[in-house]
């Protein structure tokens, strides 16, 4: 049997992706592994009528409405191998199932690569956090700490002010902030250390302070730490298509990469914002352009 098209990645993108496919009546196969990089969180937010959803609660109800369609199949295995045929892609599972379809929807989204600073796994997804607008609520008016070594500091120090007015940014010893930036900011309120952190303190999911290499140490009660985003699977790499600058893969706008056939959902395609809602919109985008090019193909 050949698949109108498989499916790499069972987070929203390619949740919402099969869904499509299987209203459009597609004989589709989902590989999920189940290693969703939301598990630290402990709610999902910004979904409307999902606002406060747990990632496994998401995944329960998202499984069960995908496989109401019968032409869907679901795998909890992960695929091991892709390569390129005349009949389109053939996929090899980590079972060695050999599986073949006509079009192929990477949705197996983006991991993050965070600062080697001492105790921020044991706060991360309880206190220290990367996306504001997915958990800057919960921490409104705190004392909030905001750590970036990357160009997007000036931006997420005016953001923050928007639940905080209480911020420390830090560079992590690195020249992120121009002397301009660094004077915009201030003239905010927002204090600027540009010293070497050395160590979260706190206990039980809860920041408490900040240790930095020169000895000073501030109380903080939660902040946001901006990670380098990298493919979680190097397939679309390795098919030959083009990574852009902040890590996501070069792709038309409606999920069609370089490579005929090849399409890349969610995360994996343009990193930022990572919400469920964006992810889930475009693996339904990305469908209904698979759905097209094979109505043309076979019209």
């Amino acid at each position: 049997m050949i698949y109108d098209c498989a499916i790499i990645g069972g987070g929203p993108a390619g949740l919402n992706a099969a869904l499509v496919l299987g209203r459009t009546r597609r004989n589709v196969i989902l590989f999920d592994n189940n290693r969703p990089r939301n598990a630290v969180t402990h709610a999902s937010h910004g979904f409307i009528t999902r606002d406060g959803v747990t990632p496994a609660e998401f995944r329960s109800i998202a499984l069960e409405e995908v496989k109401s369609y019968p032409l869907v199949e679901h795998l909890q295995t992960e695929v091991v191998s892709v390569h390129i045929t005349q009949y389109g892609f053939e996929l090899i599972d980590s079972n060695g199932h050999h599986l073949q379809a006509r079009k192929l929807i990477l949705a197996t989204g983006v991991k993050e690569t965070y600062p080697e600073i001492e105790g921020f796994y044991p706060l991360y997804g309880k206190s220290l956090f990367n996306c504001p607008y997915c958990d800057g609520w919960e921490l409104q008016d705190q004392p909030l700490v905001v750590v970036s070594e990357y160009s997007d500091l000036l931006h997420k120090g005016k953001l923050l002010l928007n639940w905080s007015k209480d911020l420390v940014v830090c560079t992590n010893g690195k020249a992120s902030l121009s002397e301009e930036h660094k004077k915009q900011l201030q003239s905010k309120g927002i204090v600027v250390m540009e010293q070497l952190i050395t160590a979260f303190i706190g206990q039980n999911g809860q920041l408490e302070h900040v240790r930095f290499a020169d000895g000073t140490q501030i109380p903080r009660a939660g902040g946001f730490v901006t990670p380098k985003f990298v493919q979680s699977i190097p397939f679309a790499e390795r098919l030959g298509c083009e990574v852009t600058a902040s890590g996501g893969i070069n792709t038309d706008g409606k999920g069609r990469s370089s490579i005929p056939g090849l399409y890349i959902a969610g995360d994996a395609s343009y990193v930022a914002p990572s919400q469920v809602v964006f992810a889930a919109a475009d693996g339904s985008r990305t469908a209904m352009s698979v759905n097209m090019d094979l109505t043309e193909e076979d019209f």
